[in-house]
């Protein structure tokens, strides 16, 4: 079994859920199970929601999220924890995390600035994104690259 989660949802719920875990995994039949964090700092996408719904630039203050070790903590409390912080690490830790004899939190260190869109979105949404920009969202500079790189793909 795979569960994917952001950092955001993971320090809502999810650390208590990795205790109730680690309690009962012993009895489980098959104990493969892989949780992958993305770790990206941010209430991904609720600041996204509000660039490209609104045109409001990124509230630091509400959105921004104390740095955690996810896999860290998986090991503190019995659970195997591996961290990804390039993609050349994706796939030995996949491989790592199924192969595992307990259930597994796979940390992956990613960019809060690449956009959660999907592929066609509307003209109100580019218009609502450009005035994020125009109002001085803090990481302009940065998703900015993130969007020409795209476009250039």
């Amino acid at each position: 079994m795979v569960a994917l989660v952001g950092d955001g949802a993971m320090q809502m719920n999810g650390l208590n859920e990795l205790i109730t875990i680690s309690k009962y995994w012993r009895e489980w039949d098959d104990p493969r199970l892989v949780v992958l964090v993305l770790n990206n700092r941010d209430l991904n996408q609720v600041t996204w929601e509000q660039r490209v719904m609104e045109g409001d630039p990124k509230f630091a203050p509400s959105q921004d999220l104390p740095d955690f070790p996810y896999a860290r903590y998986a090991e503190a409390i019995g659970l195997r924890g591996l961290r990804i912080d390039a993609p050349e690490q994706i796939a030995p830790a996949w491989r790592e995390a199924f192969r595992s004899d307990r259930p597994t939190v796979v940390e992956a260190r990613v960019d809060p600035n690449v956009p959660p869109l999907p592929p066609h979105i509307t003209f109100e949404q580019a218009r609502a994104f450009a005035m994020s920009v125009v109002r001085g969202d803090p990481d302009r500079a940065h998703y900015v690259r993130q969007a020409l790189k795209e476009l250039t793909k």
